[in-house]
């Protein structure tokens, strides 16, 4: 039997910013749980995300080492960025992996899946697109963006999590399901 979700539905009586600028919202929320108390939630909003997901024909996917400041660690990335006003996520996709790999998919994508990083106070909108085929078109726009790019094998990428090798929830979900579903989706 499926249950009653309005039973259990968070009521919102309000909302007002604490903190805005291009890169990141705070906003406290006046909330209302099921059990009727109400209180304000912290939520931090950021802007939504695309990732490009880049296979090619050996069965090896495009990332970037790179340095993140912010949990002061190294470690392999997908490709990905801001989604623009005027801009699909998918056209973001395809616009960041060229800027910064020189790498240009080719084809449609497929839109692997949607998904939110951290729902209980961070609301981050994150799409990934794959690509099987990519041509190189040139060097990379943004220097910062990498210390180098490098195809690996995807059957390498389990390691690299598990070592925290690789960085982000943006890399981490999307390799772990294409690497689940993988045989299913051949």
């Amino acid at each position: 039997m499926e249950p009653n979700h309005e039973n259990i539905h968070w009521k919102i009586h309000g909302r007002r910013a604490v903190y805005a600028n291009k890169w990141v919202n705070l906003e406290l929320v006046d909330v209302e749980p099921p059990d009727g108390s109400r209180f304000e939630h912290h939520v931090v909003k950021l802007d939504h995300v695309a990732i490009a997901f880049l296979l090619n024909e050996r069965n090896e996917v495009l990332t970037l080492w790179r340095y993140r400041f912010a949990v002061n660690k190294w470690g392999y990335e997908l490709i990905g960025g801001l989604v623009e006003k005027n801009e699909n996520p998918a056209q973001t996709a395809a616009r960041e992996a060229v800027e910064e790999t020189g790498w240009r998919p080719i084809g449609p994508p497929e839109h692997v899946m949607s998904f939110q990083p951290l729902p209980g106070m961070v609301d981050a909108p994150v799409d990934v697109y794959m690509w099987t085929a990519a041509e190189k078109i040139g060097e990379p726009i943004d220097a910062e963006e990498a210390a180098r790019i490098e195809w690996i094998p995807v059957d390498r990428m389990l390691e690299l999590i598990k070592n925290g090798e690789v960085l982000g929830s943006g890399a981490i979900i999307p390799l772990l399901y294409y690497l689940a579903t993988r045989n299913i989706r051949a």
